[in-house]
């Protein structure tokens, strides 16, 4: 049943009514929680200053021209590079030299100086590390000793989680057709807090692991299902910024775990307080009204008729009768199987070599916008100065640049707002990369520019690639570029991970990337203003139409209303977070 019929409800009962906007709160409240999730390793994956613990009981600890009584006191000192280490004398007189991976036993105990020249034999750190808990008194890699030899499981918090990310926006979109978007958002978010506490008081780090990457599938299906649901609720006139500003409520959960990091240095409780952020929705959520489409989908007109009913009782409008609107017969037999839609498969986005480049593109911008996105969060604790102060300034800025997306596609056109957005976010990689570190500050202000930029890249996209394609793979092209997405998300804690090798590594990749992106973007033809594609013919004359008409001013119509969430269902699309 086509979404064009039932767009004419909305004409009657309202495109975004107090009835929509309670629903479209609630559940993006819930956002805020996956966006918790997303980002929590941030400060719980910490890797703090260590070094071997020495075996046996210290007297003395000597470190360059600092000496100390005790090893857990000088944490402040504790080696930042690989050829530094600490000194301690033991109190069977003992002298070792404690770095970061390995300690060394002096054979000669006669001095205890800091320079040795004499022999000494290497041993493992067989008797467990000690860390600096000036700024966290424990975090996942100090619980189970994820450094030196066992640093990759480290490295693997974040990638495994996102990996379990895509995986859930396949699995939940596929259940939320079959079982309804009711269920699947009830299913997810009381998951959510489930496996959100037993990560928290997880045994061991393969019991934490299992639990974050559940966590992530749920919170990934929430998310998509989630946008599906709100969307299928709302009218064509509010649906852009609707859609948009989901991203929002995602970036205030970027706030709170700034927030919480700085108050809370425990990494179980700090996990522990973040998921109770889902109880408000779990206790909310049983009021959820299945969506009419999707109950039309099914068969279920008279259900839908009530849905309806209700939407027109809460706006105060009138109701409309949906055998009359969709000219369907309530009371004649109904056939529950569904219309049989023509599968296309990975290769229609390669239809020809115009389309080719433009799916190319589509994909580079995907896969940037999501580096980005990630990089600069997850790097933000390598900025300098004080990491939580840089989290939530990165999460504030993200708030405007979805605004200036919903305000600017609509005044100066989507590529040219995607192309600036791009453009910009390249070029503060740059400068900070030659801001001097001890201009810490100049570099925080710079990264926000960069954030911002790459935000709205990121919110203006789906939107993009959506009107880019007809409507017989406009889902496939939204879902490959999710897709896309994702996999960039599962990259980038690598990148950041790379910044040990050189701290500029992560700004060197996204501005690269974004240039590239920017570059190719001033390829693709303008939207703002055509009709939705239908066919290949319509599609491509869209090229056409770019080329002729690229000295003249853009249109002032638009085609914002998003309509295009008639073609994207839940396994192929979602937000791209």
């Amino acid at each position: 049943m086509g979404s064009r019929h039932f767009e004419g409800i909305y004409d009657h009962v309202g495109h975004f009514g107090r009835f929509q906007r309670v629903l479209y709160f609630i559940c993006a409240f819930q956002n805020i929680s996956c966006g918790i999730h997303y980002l929590a390793s941030v400060f719980m994956g910490v890797t703090p200053r260590h070094v071997c613990r020495p075996p046996g009981n210290v007297s003395q600890v000597v470190f360059h021209n600092h000496s100390n009584w005790s090893l857990e006191d000088t944490g402040a000192l504790l080696p930042s590079g690989q050829k530094d280490y600490v000194t301690v004398q033991l109190q069977n007189g003992e002298i070792w030299e404690l770095s970061r991976c390995s300690r060394n036993k002096r054979e000669n105990t006669s001095s205890l100086g800091y320079e040795y020249t004499g022999s000494k034999k290497e041993f493992p750190c067989m008797d467990g590390y000690i860390y600096d808990q000036n700024t966290w008194k424990s975090t996942a890699v100090t619980q189970w000793n994820l450094v030196c030899d066992r640093k990759w499981l480290a490295m693997l918090i974040q990638p495994l989680f996102m990996f379990g990310v895509l995986l859930g926006s396949v699995t939940f979109g596929y259940f939320s057709d079959r079982l309804g978007r009711r269920v699947v958002l009830w299913a997810t978010s009381s998951s959510m807090f489930l496996f959100g506490i037993a990560a928290a008081f997880a045994v061991d780090y393969y019991t934490f692991m299992a639990a974050r990457f559940f966590l992530a599938m749920v919170a990934s299906g929430y998310l998509v299902v989630g946008f599906v649901y709100v969307m299928e609720f709302i009218g064509m006139k509010s649906r852009t910024w609707a859609s948009v500003h989901l991203h929002s409520f995602f970036a205030v959960g970027t706030l709170l775990v700034a927030l919480t990091g700085y108050l809370v240095r425990t990494w179980w409780l700090y996990q522990l307080i973040l998921s109770t952020v889902t109880v408000p929705f779990i206790l909310c959520c049983w009021v959820l009204p299945e969506t009419p489409f999707w109950l039309l989908s099914e068969g279920r007109y008279e259900e839908a008729q009530k849905i309806v009913d209700i939407m027109a009782k809460w706006n105060r409008a009138s109701s409309c009768k949906l055998s009359e609107l969709l000219s369907l017969d309530l009371q004649g037999p109904v056939s529950n199987s569904p219309t049989e839609v023509q599968k296309h498969n990975l290769s229609y986005l390669f239809y020809n070599w115009s389309i080719t480049k433009r799916t190319l593109t589509v994909w580079l911008i995907w896969f940037t916008g999501s580096l980005g996105f990630y990089s600069f969060s997850l790097n933000s604790v390598n900025l300098g100065g004080n990491e939580y102060l840089n989290l939530f300034l990165l999460g504030v800025v993200e708030i405007p640049a979805y605004t200036f997306v919903c305000i600017a596609m609509d005044k100066v056109g989507r590529r040219t707002v995607l192309a600036y957005s791009l453009f910009c976010s390249a070029l503060a990689c740059g400068v900070v990369m030659v801001i001097p570190q001890k201009h810490y500050i100049l570099g925080v202000v710079t990264a926000m520019v960069g954030k911002f930029a790459i935000g709205a890249a990121f919110g203006l996209i789906y939107l993009y690639t959506a009107e880019l394609y007809p409507t017989i793979v406009r889902s496939l092209a939204v879902g490959s570029g999710s897709m896309v997405c994702r996999l960039a998300s599962i990259l980038a804690p690598f990148s950041v991970d790379l910044s040990s090798i050189w701290i500029f590594i992560p700004q060197l990749f996204v501005g690269t990337m974004a240039l590239l992106s920017g570059v190719l973007t001033l390829k693709l033809p303008e939207t703002l203003g055509k009709r939705l594609a239908t066919t290949w013919e319509e599609a491509a004359k869209l090229e056409s139409e770019n080329e002729s008409n690229s000295s003249k001013l853009l249109p002032t119509t638009n085609n914002s209303g998003l309509e295009k969430t008639e073609a994207i269902t839940p396994r192929d699309s979602g937000l791209g977070e």
